[in-house]
């Protein structure tokens, strides 16, 4: 730990570090001989996720909720970085949950901007290409209309939230000065991630490699794109290193499109399983009226303007990698 309030470049704070995507960057960080914080109730995250970093000295992890935690303040201000990641994760759970979906995601969001205000730590906040709910256009740029479904269905909770997670970021960016970049995520997949709250990669895999039925939602013909979670990792650095980013919002994902059933498919043949697919309506996975986007392709044009970056890993290898195949 550094002296109490006084920030260090090389230390980062990350809120849900022991989720998929915080596990990933908090290895990345300790690889580079950083000092890494993590905060994790470890709700939909686990202790397993950062097995390979555990004993490392420069690593300590808090056990607890970003809200809950009574060090927070002193947390962000010993950080040169902070990453924000805590949030409700998966349709699944956002279905099941709404009430703790909201509640995480905007409270713990307001936690932590008024934690970094005072010293104007640098902060990343990543959001979700679900900002763009029911939008047809064919590529999502960062300007782009919003277009939100009605708050009788619950599945656009978690939209609505990430998005007044955004407007509230971008307001402590305006009013207060504090340097935070508002990051879209779209599909990130790769280890360790679990199909545990319905993310269907992992389902597929998992599916695939026990031989049973891959079950895909609608007619499968909804399209998405999916980033290895090394590449997502890379591009949150990049950004967290850009002196332009604050105050912006960028797209994170990968370009290449790909049907769910074609995902599918293709899970099947790069496992070599003898699984088949069945196609499940939406009423009989979801609750009634449940509404999905028909794509969810990013532009990455600005983020590719101000880091340079462009995902390097393909959908073949995406596949190879979370489905554990040499």
């Amino acid at each position: 730990m550094t002296p109490s309030g006084v920030p260090d470049a090389r230390h980062t704070l990350i809120t849900g570090g022991a989720g998929f995507i915080g596990s990933h960057l908090a290895e990345r960080l300790i690889g580079q001989d950083e000092r890494v914080v993590v905060i994790d109730d470890f709700s939909t995250g686990s202790k397993a996720n950062l097995a390979s970093v555990a004993n490392e000295p420069n690593l300590t992890v808090i056990e607890g909720t970003v809200t809950g935690c009574g060090a927070l303040g002193q947390l962000v201000a010993e950080s040169g970085r902070v990453f924000h990641l805590a949030a409700a994760v998966g349709v699944d759970l956002v279905v099941q949950s709404p009430i703790r979906t909201i509640e995480t995601n905007l409270k713990s969001t307001e936690a932590i901007l008024e934690a970094a205000a005072p010293n104007r730590t640098p902060m990343i906040l990543p959001s979700s290409s679900e900002v763009y709910g029911k939008s047809l256009r064919e590529g999502f740029t960062e300007t782009d209309d919003l277009l939100i479904g009605p708050p009788t269905l619950g599945r656009w909770s978690y939209a609505c939230s990430k998005l007044m997670d955004e407007f509230l970021a971008l307001a402590f960016h305006a009013e207060r000065q504090l340097p935070v970049t508002v990051a879209r995520i779209f599909n990130t997949v790769g280890p360790r991630q679990t199909g545990r709250y319905g993310m269907v990669l992992p389902r597929f895999v998992e599916a695939a490699k026990a031989g049973e039925p891959l079950r895909v939602f609608g007619d499968g013909q909804q399209s998405r794109c999916f980033c290895h979670v090394n590449d997502t990792v890379e591009a949150l650095l990049r950004l967290a290193n850009c002196d332009r980013a604050p105050g912006g919002v960028f797209n994170i994902g990968s370009t290449e499109e790909v049907t769910i059933l074609g995902l599918a498919k293709r899970v099947i043949e790069l496992t070599g399983s003898t699984s088949e697919i069945e196609l499940v309506p939406y009423k009989e996975a979801y609750e009634a009226g449940f509404e999905d986007m028909q794509r969810r392709k990013p532009v990455i044009d600005k983020l590719e303007q101000y880091t340079g970056f462009r995902p390097a890993t393909t959908l073949d290898k995406v596949i190879r990698s979370a489905a554990n195949l040499t």
